[in-house]
């Protein structure tokens, strides 16, 4: 399976549009900040368009779409997988958009308890699935996907001690535009693909062969 993951999209996304023109990939998934602060609609309207290319799209909101993102997922074409699972033959996904508290008070944030609470629960769902990606906006922690040109962590805790205590394949995140990185806690490889918006992307490619997985990401320009 090759995946085209993406994130920080804010409302920026022609040159998605001419990477698909041009590339095939077998699903996509969109780590949130669809839009930037809206306007209304635009969320539903940019799933959309990538839709239009017939490839299965799932997607998160980011703490930078507002409240009415949720929706405009529901409403397009794209699958929600926002505080959900999905299973992909013996891919096992979930979700949870939006990020930790931050200083500037967006529209999706969450405090670190109930981030905890709620991805607990969803990686008990697919626990005994092969592959387990766990996709979200907030990166988790104290790692090089968190952190900020001035050198502070700003991820989520709990995104971090869910990985510990979990182990998934694969996390897929974004919100540190800065931070576009590919890292490893323990086995779980942590993707932060970079601002889609400014053209940053990541590839990963997940091989099964006789009981062996591998699990390939790198990065990409679109």
């Amino acid at each position: 399976m090759k995946i085209l993951a993406m994130g920080d999209i804010h409302g920026q996304c022609q040159n998605i549009f001419n990477y698909l023109q041009k590339n095939q990939v077998d699903l996509i998934i969109l780590t949130g900040d669809i839009t930037h602060f809206g306007p209304n609609k635009l969320g539903e309207d940019i799933l959309n368009e990538i839709c239009a290319f017939n490839i299965p799209t799932l997607a998160i909101p980011g703490n930078c779409d507002q409240t009415c993102i949720y929706g405009e997922i529901e409403n397009s074409n794209a699958i929600n997988i926002h505080n959900k699972t999905l299973i992909i033959k013996n891919i096992g996904i979930c979700g949870f958009g939006g990020s930790n508290i931050t200083p500037f008070d967006t529209p999706l944030e969450f405090a670190e308890v109930q981030i905890y609470h709620e991805l607990e629960k969803l990686m008990k769902q697919i626990e005994d699935q092969p592959i387990r990606i766990l996709v979200t906006h907030a990166p988790p922690y104290d790692t090089k996907a968190d952190i900020l040109p001035s050198g502070e962590h700003v991820g989520s805790e709990s995104v971090l001690k869910i990985i510990e205590e979990f182990q998934p394949s694969l996390n897929i995140c974004g919100h540190i535009h800065e931070a576009k990185i590919i890292d490893k806690i323990g086995n779980t490889i942590i993707v932060n693909p970079g601002e889609s918006s400014k053209g940053f992307a990541s590839i990963i490619e997940i091989n099964e062969e006789d009981n062996n997985i591998e699990i390939n990401p790198y990065l990409i320009n679109l």
